[in-house]
């Protein structure tokens, strides 16, 4: 199976994102919102968009999944 390049991307922005919510759990500290000037800011919104995006794009990925489970074979 060949890796595109909106796969990487999205797989790129579900760890940042993943990142994000973890200092947010962990530590209550946005990195996000703390490098691009507030949650309420364009930049940061466009982010957590992306992130978003990201998410919904990965949820393909569940179709792929038995196509590379290894079978038993007897």
């Amino acid at each position: 199976m060949k890796t595109s390049t909106f796969d990487f991307i999205a797989l790129l922005l579900i760890i940042i994102g993943a990142l994000n919510w973890g200092l947010i759990g962990f530590f209550q500290f946005d990195l996000v919102a703390t490098i691009f000037g507030g949650m309420n800011s364009w930049l940061s919104r466009i982010i957590y968009s992306l992130v978003g995006l990201a998410g919904l794009y990965s949820l393909r990925l569940f179709g792929r999944i038995d196509d590379h489970i290894p079978t038993k074979v007897d």
